[in-house]
């Protein structure tokens, strides 16, 4: 049964020789305990996305945050407890992730026809993919096998998540922390051309920087006062905002990036080259993009007995 549409041989070699960096994963985890799991992932996330086409980048960034927290282990989908504090109040998850309900049907659906089989961190990287597809973008081979963590760090999700302020440096160190390329971050920054942004965290950028254009600048602020409304939200991509393609690098290359994060990826550093070949090459972005979203699908996945398959993803066993 086909999950996505297809990509060229080429690609899916490419993608698949990729994929192999995480031996303890393999692409067929679910053929036989549960070979209706990827299906099923699909239809719901196709469903969420035709519902509200926000929710397809709001699914991607949910793996994102994940992954960048000690592994992908699906710990950004636990709720506090007497013994932590969930992620989901750390500064850049708070008031801003969204979908969990997504998640958590995805899983009671599961959990039906296959009791305790699939994980969420599972869940989550199949369902970042197929947002992705959804929104018109790439599609990848999803490496599947990964546990379930048995707790949650607010400080690592504090502190190794970018934040939207960080100049170029930093947001190479903080990918490179993370075992990503330079390459890799500008691609998987693409993610963006399907996000929002909350005010609090491009306000400084419209009212005070200069690489900006200023008629975006001027259309920003009629949604986000210099003092209040801190959560009100504006499309990473004004152009596109609900399709995955290249406007995001095209925006940049016209100093229309609207996180200072963002326009980092081109202002006159050693990024620029990249960022101006995704701007007129989207299949070259599509191809980096899958390849970096599969490098951080796989970075540190609890397997085998050291974690657990959570019977509801909010909460340890």
């Amino acid at each position: 049964m086909a999950y996505s549409k297809p990509l060229t041989c080429s690609v899916l070699a490419l993608l698949f020789a990729a994929s192999l960096g995480s031996a303890q994963l393999t692409v067929n985890f679910y053929d036989k305990s549960c070979s209706n799991a990827l299906y099923t992932i699909q239809t719901a996330v196709r469903s969420a996305v035709a519902r509200e086409n926000r929710m397809g980048a709001s699914l991607l960034r949910l793996h994102f945050h994940d992954c960048f927290v000690n592994g992908c282990d699906g710990s950004v989908l636990l709720d506090d407890t007497p013994t932590f504090t969930a992620e989901k109040t750390a500064a850049p998850n708070n008031n801003s992730l969204r979908g969990f309900d997504v998640i958590d049907s995805i899983k009671a659906q599961l959990e039906r026809i296959c009791p305790q089989v699939v994980s969420c961190a599972d869940i989550l990287a199949v369902a970042a993919r197929d947002s992705v597809v959804a929104l018109g973008g790439p599609t990848w081979v999803v490496n599947l096998g990964r546990q379930d963590s048995t707790t949650a760090s607010l400080d690592a999700a504090n502190n190794d998540i970018p934040a939207p302020t960080l100049d170029l440096g930093d947001l190479t160190k903080s990918f490179s922390n993370k075992g990503l390329s330079a390459t890799d971050m500008i691609a998987l920054s693409g993610a963006h051309i399907v996000g929002q942004a909350r005010c609090a965290n491009f306000r400084n950028r419209i009212y005070s920087e200069t690489n900006i254009d200023t008629s975006l600048a001027t259309s920003l602020k009629s949604n986000c006062p210099n003092k209040t409304g801190d959560n009100n939200i504006s499309p990473l991509d004004t152009s596109t905002p609900y399709v995955f393609d290249n406007f995001y690098y095209k925006n940049l290359v016209n100093k229309k990036g609207v996180l200072h994060s963002d326009q980092q990826l081109f202002n006159g550093g050693s990024e620029d080259s990249q960022t101006t070949t995704y701007s007129s090459n989207i299949a070259k972005f599509f191809t980096d993009f899958s390849a970096a979203m599969v490098k951080m699908g796989n970075i540190s996945p609890l397997t085998g007995s050291s974690g657990q398959i959570r019977k509801n993803c909010r909460k340890v066993n």
